[in-house]
């Protein structure tokens, strides 16, 4: 395997990125640049660095507590073919994944014909945290999320039931 991810960067070991102890890996690049963004720094396309998926997964054998690795941003759809690449990689290892996306559920679903790998990366996530952030909506008390608009998705459970199952 030879390809290669754009990154803000990587989390070797979090608690708050999703359920469990994960990896947490910063896609580089982001269109929707939400107002209030608490990774304002992973918005341009030209910024992070360069990494082969193999070198992310070699980090994550490094470590038999990891439960999962989360894809955070930036914006993970936006390297949508890589992301699923690194995705079938970690599940190879029987880790679980966690993808937080600007775009909601429907978008995803509604524009997957027009966007490389957004099906296949959607197929691949477990867990997914859609919507924009919000600053208005914005929520402390909130678990895995950062605006009240936002939801935690259990993509294989709404696959199945053909209709949208919230995580609460």
């Amino acid at each position: 395997m030879n390809t290669y991810i754009r990154i803000a960067g990587i989390i070797r070991e979090s608690l708050v990125d999703g359920p469990g102890i994960r990896m947490v890996v910063f896609a580089q690049g982001c269109r929707h640049r939400c107002p209030g963004c608490h990774n304002p720094q992973t918005h341009s396309f030209d910024g992070g660095e360069l990494v082969s998926i193999n070198s992310i997964i070699e980090q994550a054998k490094k470590n038999p507590l990891l439960d999962g690795i989360t894809f955070s941003g930036g914006e993970p759809f936006e390297q949508a073919e890589a992301f699923t690449e690194l995705a079938r990689e970690a599940k190879k290892l029987c880790l679980d994944i966690m993808t937080y996306t600007g775009y909601t559920y429907e978008q995803i679903i509604e524009n997957s014909s027009k966007h490389r790998g957004w099906s296949t990366l959607l197929d691949e996530t477990d867990i997914l945290v859609d919507g924009r952030y919000e600053q208005d909506k914005r929520n402390l008390l909130l678990r895995f999320r950062g605006s009240e608009n936002q939801r935690i998705i259990d993509v294989n459970k709404s696959r199945a039931e053909n209709k949208i199952v919230v995580i609460e």
